[in-house]
């Protein structure tokens, strides 16, 4: 169980600048000067050396690229892909509550032997996007689910191993009871706990503040959205009734809306960029 109560470790770098770009560097006018980003992950606590490699290697995983701004210095813009990964993820991040019944969608993959590393591929991505295991090599997923997996398989070109079906859990065990066995509920709980640990007492300090400074708006902003935004992939939002009692799920998730209702815009300010 994760002790909720302890501070948490730094946030890898290369993390925070994915969060940074899908927060705030996106909506840029042009590519944003490497310079800014030292001073803006500098308030998150990165060092300059820190963001430089991690720049590199998100260049070197083609999600970066370098690029010069109207006065001519160097900066990094986000490729077509590292885009398109973003606006996916806003489905997902600030999405509202699971509707509460809209059926599952199963993948079902069958790849030959002699390409085994495409079945771990698989194995690895369709976990990443958030479905559970019925059975080997059959995935369970929510139904909304459907368009978001299929785009991300085809880019990956790893569609021709994969069909998908929809429908509903028929039983013979109660669906709550078999969820239990797709996911594991357990860890996904812990990872709701320690995000509530780590960010509810942020909220509540802010509500009862009437100023919003933006570099503290920043500041806490990233580092709940960067906390944040790896849950609704870990977590495929089930519909309530068949979650165990207490699901700290939606706690987290007002509590990520409440911080970004307050502190996103402020935010803004301190990054330099206008809403979009």
């Amino acid at each position: 169980m994760i002790n909720v109560s302890e501070q948490p470790a730094q946030p890898a770098p290369r993390s925070l600048i994915v969060t940074l770009y899908g927060a705030y560097g996106r909506f840029a006018p042009g590519p944003v000067p490497v310079a800014e980003l030292i001073r803006l992950l500098a308030a998150v606590g990165v060092d300059a050396p820190s963001v430089r490699s991690s720049v590199s290697r998100l260049k070197r995983r083609g999600l970066l690229v370098p690029a010069r701004t109207e006065q001519g210095a160097a900066g990094y813009e986000l490729s077509e892909e590292a885009r398109q990964l973003l606006e996916d993820g806003d489905r997902r991040i600030y999405a509202g509550a699971p509707p509460a019944d809209e059926g599952w969608v199963l993948a079902v993959f069958s790849v030959p032997e002699s390409e085994r590393n495409k079945r771990h591929v698989l194995r690895s991505r369709l976990a990443g996007l958030g479905f559970g295991t019925a059975a080997p090599g059959v995935w369970i997923a929510p139904a909304r689910l459907y368009e978001e997996t299929r785009h991300t398989l085809r880019r990956l070109r790893l569609d021709a191993y994969v069909d998908f079906f929809r429908g509903e859990h028929l039983g013979f065990a109660p669906t709550a009871e078999a969820v239990g066995r797709w996911w594991d509920l357990t860890a996904i709980a812990e990872q709701h706990e320690s995000f509530l640990g780590r960010h509810a007492h942020v909220l509540h300090a802010w509500e009862r503040r009437a100023d919003t400074p933006p570099e503290e708006a920043y500041h806490d902003y990233l580092l709940a959205l960067d906390s944040w935004r790896h849950l609704p992939y870990t977590d495929p939002g089930l519909p309530a009734r068949l979650l165990p009692a207490d699901w700290p799920g939606a706690r987290s998730a007002a509590v990520f809306r409440g911080l970004h209702e307050r502190l996103r815009e402020a935010g803004a300010v301190f990054a330099g960029v206008a809403e979009p």
